[in-house]
């Protein structure tokens, strides 16, 4: 990502080769990318959130099940709509970001199995009698999705700005209006400016997370 600060340490100098990942990718989908908060004037264009698309539909999810939706948010009328949702800190990066991508979990992805499991023909009737199940695997597999989504974006050479402060009750009426889906991420997303970044905050260590049995 031009302009992108990232720090290398001594640990990504030590495991740099054992990923096949070419080190100009790793810091671009990773070391290097950073949460944006400004960004230039330059469009997010329709060929570009049809090619992050074409990445982040292979996220793995549970019986296939793909409950992400998404409604990406670039005219005037559709941040007037959006912006009154948001926590009044996110509102003016949101309001100067040239698109924001509002992730959604369909409730009712189980309509679509019969479609993308097909070889399991009662999947349907697993989740048409148990909402609650519904609910709870359409949100596990749509952060799932999200993940994947921050690094299309980022792979598209754009900045994404993950943001999970808002009315997600407001927000789902307002672009969702059946009532089936749930806004759990939105995600702004374009050129960074120069002042895009704060100052990089403190990882966990290796030693700190993983534990090898």
């Amino acid at each position: 990502m031009s302009g992108s600060p990232g720090v290398t340490t001594t640990t990504d100098l030590h495991t740099a080769d054992a990923l096949h990942l070419e080190e100009d990718a790793q810091n671009l989908l990773f070391r290097h990318a950073r949460t944006a908060n400004t960004f230039t004037g330059e469009p997010v264009t329709d060929e570009q959130i049809a090619a992050i698309f074409e990445l982040v539909k292979w996220a793995p999810t549970s019986m296939n099940a793909q409950p992400l939706r998404v409604v990406v948010v670039r005219s005037p009328e559709a941040k007037e709509r959006l912006l009154p949702h948001l926590s009044e800190g996110n509102r003016a990066k949101t309001a100067a970001a040239p698109a924001t991508a509002l992730l959604a979990a369909d409730l009712d992805f189980h309509e679509e199995l019969p479609r993308t499991f097909p070889h399991a023909p009662r999947a349907r009737d697993t989740f048409a009698g148990d909402e609650e199940l519904r609910a709870r695997t359409a949100e596990l597999n749509t952060g799932l999705q999200a993940g994947y989504a921050i690094l299309g974006i980022r792979a598209a050479g754009l900045a994404a700005g993950p943001m999970t402060g808002f009315d997600a009750d407001g927000l789902s009426r307002e672009f969702f209006p059946d009532g089936r889906h749930r806004i759990l991420v939105a995600v702004n997303m374009g050129k960074p400016a120069a002042d895009a970044w704060q100052e990089r905050l403190p990882r966990l260590t290796f030693d700190e997370v993983v534990t090898s049995l």
